[in-house]
């Protein structure tokens, strides 16, 4: 089950430690308050098999209909089994019908074959953030 879980809640401050583990930590990083106060207007999607937390992202609204996924993770155990394709097409169903007509995110070149086999397609070079390379990639929601 997908579902929006509310800034600041029980259900969101289990998302900011999955998305530690999983994306953080392991790069020797760590949340700013500042970080996470500037999440207040972003929807916090949380997906759950029975009742455990097993992928969360975040989707920020950008300029001129665009809308930024960021911040996707799913328990390493899990990996592989569908949990992070489904999450995508749910926040671009989401997205689409609050009326956002692109997405776009910063894929870390390791996950980069994951979103062009949904349909994401490369915009720009290669670049470095969070200490790792990342591609700039984009997906027009009328198509979904």
């Amino acid at each position: 089950m997908i579902r929006e879980v509310a800034h600041d809640s029980p259900e969101y401050w289990a998302t900011v430690e999955l998305r530690d583990s999983v994306l953080r930590r392991p790069l020797g990083l760590q949340f700013s308050i500042e970080e996470l106060k500037a999440e207040k207007d972003s929807r916090h999607l949380a997906c759950y098999r029975s009742d455990r937390l097993v992928g969360c992202l975040v989707l920020r609204p950008s300029a001129g209909g665009d809308v930024r996924m960021r911040q996707v993770a799913v328990v390493p155990e899990l990996q592989g089994q569908g949990i992070g394709r489904a999450m995508v097409e749910y926040s671009e169903a989401l997205a689409q019908t609050i009326g956002f007509t692109r997405m776009i995110l910063h894929a870390r070149e390791t996950a980069v074959d994951f979103y062009e086999k949904l349909g994401y397609a490369k915009v720009g070079e290669r670049f470095v953030e969070v200490t790792i390379l990342h591609w700039a990639m984009a997906k027009c929601l009328a198509d979904v």
